[in-house]
């Protein structure tokens, strides 16, 4: 399924500057002065606590936008994996992306440079993102879980996929991120982030490519009576949310660093299936 001029508000594409981006400076959150030591000290209230089965979730903060959410998780204590990673890998990127990039987790240049997307696979990205015709400083790039889970061996720390209760205790983080951004299209890198936001069931290799329609968690779904399921009268149609694309729309394709590991003999063709599954992205938002 693809989206039509008349199901999403399409818009020429944006550059993000300082002139155009909607965010306050970082020091200012919400029109007020609000100092990262103290949203940090706020989180250590909320956030540092051992997991204990279901009740492990994050609690972001509200109202305090990327800057403050950003600050806030660095303290997150949800889940164990914050005990051996470097720090918390948060989300980067402009509030006025159109487009939203979610990986399954940082990785070992990317927990020791607190950036997602720095390393091999990032480079990876850059490229096929360049070829599709998507300028990365157009996106906000995130991950399902925010610190690097990985088994020592000797000098060596090895990727270890995030558990279910992983994804489950980093959840709130990205919805979180979502509230704020309210993107156009969710690009899902790799499996986990696929099932983590579409379904458990789902499969990239039968899947892929697909612009499916998607409501961001926390959102209410319009239902054929004219309400919404949340229990709501729908908006006036006459007073649209300027603020919120008509449509968010959903693509998941496979991870960079899968491709890494293709052998030599099929990595070209891999490349390409990925950079033809973001130009499907490109079109949508030209």
């Amino acid at each position: 399924m693809k989206p039509t001029p008349s199901s999403t508000r399409l818009s020429p594409k944006l550059l993000w500057s300082p002139s155009n981006s909607s965010t306050c400076p970082p020091e200012i959150v919400g029109c007020r002065t609000v100092s990262a030591a103290h949203l940090a000290s706020r989180a250590a209230l909320r956030c540092h606590r051992r997991m204990t089965g279901e009740q492990g979730r994050a609690q972001p903060p509200d109202g305090v936008g990327l800057d403050g959410l950003r600050a806030a998780a660095a303290g997150c204590r949800a889940c164990e994996l914050w005990e051996p990673a470097t720090q918390t890998v948060f989300g980067e990127g402009p509030e006025t992306a159109r487009i939203v990039f979610v990986g399954e987790q940082p990785g070992d240049r990317e927990d020791r440079t607190g950036e997602p997307f720095v390393g091999p696979a990032g480079r990876l990205l850059d490229k096929a993102l360049g070829d599709a015709g998507i300028d990365r400083r157009d996106a906000y790039i995130s991950n399902a879980v925010k610190h690097f889970r990985f088994t020592a061996k000797g000098k060596r720390r090895i990727h270890q996929t995030p558990g279910p209760e992983h994804l489950r205790a980093c959840r709130p983080w990205l919805e979180a991120e979502f509230a704020v951004l309210r993107p156009e299209v969710v690009v899902c890198l790799g499996a986990t982030a696929a099932k983590a936001l579409i379904s458990p069931s789902f499969r990239i290799t039968r899947d892929r490519g697909q612009l499916l329609p998607w409501t961001p968690p926390g959102a209410a779904l319009p239902v054929d009576d004219g309400h919404l399921d949340d229990g709501h009268q729908e908006a006036d149609d006459d007073e649209p949310d300027e603020g919120a694309p008509a449509q968010t729309w959903m693509l998941a394709t496979t991870h960079p660093s899968a491709i890494l590991r293709t052998p030599d003999e099929a990595r070209d063709a891999a490349y390409a299936a990925l950079v033809a599954d973001l130009t499907v992205v490109a079109h949508a938002l030209a």
